[in-house]
């Protein structure tokens, strides 16, 4: 079966959702528009509790903070902070940068959000006559449909069956994190480089106490020596707490078991004072895409199709600023598919000024301010492997931030000057400066690894740390028998990763670095297999992704299966 639209746009996101919002205000004239979303309800399957800018949400609902818009609150306080494993003690705010200065910032679920806005869209589109909005929740795009040298639409399953349902659009729109739009980027060969990517795990707690407004990101504790990535903890209305971690991909450790690094965080004693007495709510897990501005596809449009949000990379890592630029993609792509449509050419001529006004815009600008921060700790690795660990261990010993980074520069002159030179490429970074070359986070993997010794905090309260198979039950996932959606191209090179892995004593990486307990490793016919446990994914991709020879693929699955992210 066959339908039409003029406008597709995959995956109920909020650059998409955002997009549809926009055609909708510039319509005058009759328009169809179809969302499809893989999730079972809109925002079910989107993770992230966010502070955001809120440039582009003011745009859409000016009256956002004062109205039944889904705020979690406005930042009041912000905090950057050292921790160790027993103590942290946050940047004064003389030398915070003012990036992490989140004050005045909304703190919203995204999953709440995206509900809001179809919400709010399906109203406004009924106002308007001949305007058509169709959302097809439970409806995951299963592939592109390329026509010549471009796209005419996606193919649309819901039944697993080999026949192909076919959505045809004049202009398709991916806003997906990856489960399409990388065959786009494939066929067209558009990112000459890799993407790279973190990833996400987070719980929703309620507590005691109320924290609404204050804002934390902490680096140290529990990341391994070298490993980039931090913590971050959201106070929400209704005494609710975001607490997560991420954690960048391209690193050594085969083994960086996610949920657990979580779990560690947790226990920290800062953290347990906030949690303890308090219940566990929620439970996920999703990847980011962080290589920035040099991750950016060469082109963001072809014959009949776009890219926004994630499809794109428009990640801020610096800022932590995703969810305003991805929106922002969405706003800027919908006011030139309209002027697109009212022409009625849909090539990657007509679409393509969509790259430049956006690149033009304030998402442009602030992506090549940040060009080089994802880089600075690969070209400078003395950060993250010794003067950062000294300022923690200053911080362990009751120093202040300041005063045990002092003590870290003057314990290595040298290496202080060098460091800044990062800074300079962090904050200030000249024309000259050649590109960023990235390498698939894969390539980093190391079976080798040996992890560095670490100190742990004291035993935590009772009912604040899980097992990763306990955690997984707090993502709610809901899979119908025999809903295959990871794919094992080949058994014998699964084979081959587990006896290398197996021979350094340890786990493979999508073993090792699964955020749900989907894959093992089990003996079967005197060899240890790889098997899966599908009823437990999150569809966080983490494994694809870290997946040495490259043998998985996870795709969306049927009936809008999955986690239930709603409230996380």
């Amino acid at each position: 079966m066959t339908i039409e639209y003029d406008v597709a746009l995959v995956g109920a996101s909020p650059s998409n959702l955002t997009l549809a919002h926009r055609l909708v205000d510039l319509a005058d004239r009759p328009i169809r528009i179809a969302i499809l979303e893989k999730a079972r309800e809109i925002g079910g399957h989107l993770l992230s509790g966010a502070v955001s800018n809120p440039r582009v949400i003011s745009k859409l609902f000016p009256d956002w903070d004062h109205s039944d818009f889904p705020l979690e609150g406005v930042c009041r306080e912000s905090f950057l902070t050292v921790a160790s494993h027993r103590r942290w003690e946050s940047v004064d705010r003389l030398f915070m940068p003012p990036y992490f200065k989140k004050e005045g910032y909304a703190i919203i679920n995204i999953s709440d959000m995206a509900a809001y806005m179809a919400k709010k869209l399906a109203e406004k589109a009924a106002a308007k006559p001949g305007v058509v909005v169709d959302m097809f929740p439970g409806f995951p795009a299963r592939g592109v449909v390329f026509e010549g040298e471009g796209v005419a639409g996606v193919k649309v399953d819901d039944t697993g069956k080999p026949e192909d349902d076919i959505l045809r659009a004049k202009v398709t729109v991916f806003g997906d994190k990856g489960f399409v739009s990388r065959d786009l980027i494939k066929k067209f060969n558009l990112r000459k480089n890799p993407q790279l990517y973190s990833v996400g795990v987070k719980e929703v707690w309620e507590t005691p106490k109320s924290y609404q407004g204050k804002v934390w990101h902490t680096l140290g504790y529990p990341l391994m020596t070298g490993h980039l990535g931090g913590g971050f903890i959201y106070g929400c209305k209704d005494n609710r707490l975001i607490i997560g971690m991420v954690m960048a991909l391209d690193y050594a450790n085969p083994n960086i078991r996610p949920p657990q690094v979580l779990q560690e965080f947790k226990r920290h004693p800062n953290v347990q004072d906030m949690i303890r007495g308090g219940k566990l709510l929620k439970y996920g897990a999703a990847i980011l895409p962080e290589g920035g501005y040099y991750s950016l596809p060469e082109k963001f449009a072809v014959d009949g199709a776009m890219l926004v949000g994630d499809a794109l990379g428009t990640l801020d890592l610096k800022r932590f600023s995703g969810v305003d630029k991805a929106m922002e993609s969405g706003y800027v792509a919908a006011e030139v598919i309209w002027e697109a449509y009212t022409r009625g050419r849909f090539n990657a001529e007509t679409l393509g000024v969509y790259q430049r006004r956006l690149m033009e815009g304030w998402v442009g600008r602030e992506l090549a301010d940040s060009r080089y921060y994802r880089e600075v700790f690969n070209d400078y690795p003395e950060l993250l492997d010794s003067f950062i660990p000294r300022i923690i261990e200053g911080v362990n010993s009751g120093k202040s931030v300041w005063y045990a980074a002092m003590q870290a520069g003057l314990a290595d002159i040298g290496g202080a000057f060098r460091l800044l030179g990062a800074r300079k490429k962090m904050e200030n970074p000249s024309d000259g400066m050649p590109p960023a070359k990235h390498t698939e986070d894969r390539l980093h993997i190391d079976p080798a690894f040996k992890a560095p010794p670490r100190d742990m905090p004291p035993d935590p309260a009772p009912n604040t740390v899980y097992s990763t198979a306990d955690v997984v039950f707090y993502a709610h996932t809901h899979y119908e028998e025999g809903n295959r959606h990871i794919d094992e191209f080949d058994a014998k090179v699964c084979d081959k990763c587990i006896a290398q892995y197996d021979a350094a004593g340890k786990d493979t990486p999508c073993v090792g670095d699964c955020t749900a307990e989907v894959h093992q490793t089990l003996e079967k016919g005197g060899k240890r297999r790889h098997a899966m446990a599908l009823e437990n994914c999150v569809q966080c991709t983490t494994c694809e992704i870290v997946c040495p020879p490259v043998n998985l693929r996870v795709n969306a699955a049927f009936h809008g299966f999955g986690p239930n992210f709603m409230g996380l």
